[in-house]
């Protein structure tokens, strides 16, 4: 009886070794192991092109700066209002980005990226045809959504580099960031000085048809469905790997003997948390909005204040501040609650994690202060401490400020590998602190200007 055991044992084993498709553990192994450290052609192909559409994203950003003491006189508006020109893009990027990430898990990332860019192009073309401020900031909301394509993209790039070598992709997508910034800035302001600021939103739209054409055509998401995999819970761990590999070689959910795991992954990965969403835009719009009043004010273009602007801001302060307080308390609530939360407040509580978010925001803050505060200075009157420039003259003063994170960024990965994380962050922050101090008391003319924003862009491109 012990004999027919082993032997029906064996043929057991035997026969199903065929099942194991040329995906199966052991070729992949050695396919790997012999090609871990090579990066393949349609990885770098991918990598080019959804790099560029992060330049393009980032030359539509900040091509508009110069041009913000343009907007304030022909719109007739206040710095106050002047501000949402940036802060609306921030709100509908800051919102949509988990969202994204979320809708790219259930139907595909690069059928994500090639939805959020057509929304893209759709605001570029409403901007450029903007008559008032009121489009003009819906048009930037829309323009707002194509940052959550960021973190899909890299998603995809990440998933055909070999883990050695993510880090040549992660410096060329951060070099991209910077690049388009300079691109933005250098062609931008000349497009604002010689034709006008509205078209530099047309000049976008053909590169950015033409890209969306090339991610449709060249793009291959090889991971759609890795999600799945991922979701098992760990005390059915041993099970659902054992059944994955003839599951996988046919293609099929696993629905057999694990209609539990399977009912698990399908309701984290496939439902979207819309009260999350909800509470989180609450909590973002609310929060920028005090920040924004609380920054500039309410004083109009030519520095006057209204009578009610001594009474009305303070009211609305404390009612959007209320509001946001109120709406924290309910994201925190629901997500705690929620199968699929937008933000897993577990990752959150990490001793990295937490830190490193934190140094994200502030040096995302100092970044947009320098974008929102440096054309006003520019082109202000000398008699309140302006410099009397021109859109060309704000570009090519911020110019530097965009070549240091252009010539940093993709050198980072190889000094925090010499350093580490923590030493290029106190250097950075305290080059950055020594920047701002110093743009604060020498800025009356353009060089030194450009040199104290030199040196801020050097700090900070150590801290991320």
């Amino acid at each position: 009886m012990v004999d027919e055991k082993k032997t029906e044992t064996n043929s057991t084993k035997n026969t199903n070794k065929p099942l194991l498709p040329s995906s199966s553990p052991e070729p992949a192994t050695s396919n790997t192991s012999s090609n871990k450290n090579t990066i393949s052609t349609s990885a770098w192909i991918t990598l080019a092109i959804l790099g560029s559409s992060i330049l393009i994203t980032m030359y539509g950003e900040t091509m508009l700066l110069p041009a913000i003491p343009e907007i304030i006189t022909e719109f007739n508006i206040s710095y106050n209002t002047a501000s949402w020109i940036l802060t609306a893009y921030l709100i509908a990027g800051a919102v949509m980005t988990p969202i994204a990430g979320k809708l790219s898990d259930i139907y595909g990332r690069k059928k994500m990226v090639l939805i959020i860019m057509i929304i893209y192009i759709i605001g570029i073309s409403l901007g450029g045809l903007s008559s008032n401020i009121t489009i003009l900031i819906i048009s930037r909301v829309i323009q707002g959504i194509g940052i959550s394509m960021f973190p899909i993209a890299f998603g995809i790039v990440r998933d055909q580099f070999p883990p050695e070598k993510l880090a040549i992709g992660v410096g060329t997508f951060s070099a991209m960031f910077a690049a388009g910034s300079v691109v933005g800035l250098a062609i931008g302001g000349s497009i604002i000085q010689y034709f006008g600021w509205r078209n530099t939103f047309f000049s976008i739209i053909p590169i950015a048809i033409l890209l969306w054409l090339i991610i449709k055509r060249f793009i291959y998401d090889h991971n759609t469905n890795q999600h799945y995999l991922i979701q098992f819970s760990p005390s059915e761990e041993k099970s659902s790997s054992s059944a994955a590999p003839s599951e996988q070689k046919q293609g099929t959910n696993v629905n057999s003997n694990n209609n539990n795991d399977l009912e698990v992954v399908t309701t984290s990965t496939k439902s979207i948390d819309i009260k999350g969403a909800i509470t989180l835009a609450i909590i973002i719009i609310s929060f920028l909005i005090v920040f924004s009043y609380l920054g500039t004010g309410s004083s109009s273009s030519d520095g006057r204040v209204s009578e009610d602007s001594i009474t009305t801001p303070i009211q609305i302060i404390i009612g959007f501040l209320i509001t946001g307080i109120i709406s924290l308390i309910l994201f925190i609530t629901i997500e705690k609650r929620t199968k699929s939360p937008l933000i897993d407040f577990k990752l959150l509580s990490n001793k990295i994690i937490l830190p490193a978010n934190i140094l994200l925001l502030i040096s995302f803050l100092a970044m947009f202060t320098v974008y929102q505060t440096i054309p006003i200075l520019v082109t202000s009157p000398a008699p309140v401490g302006g410099l009397e420039g021109d859109a060309l003259t704000t570009a090519n003063i911020q110019l530097p400020f965009m070549i240091v994170f252009l010539l940093f960024a993709p050198s980072s990965g190889f000094i925090i590998s010499r350093l580490g994380n923590i030493k290029p962050t106190l250097i950075g922050s305290i080059i950055s602190t020594i920047g701002f101090f110093s743009i604060l008391l020498f800025h009356s003319t353009e060089s030194m200007v450009a040199g104290t924003l030199a040196i801020i862009a050097t700090g900070l491109s150590l801290t991320q």
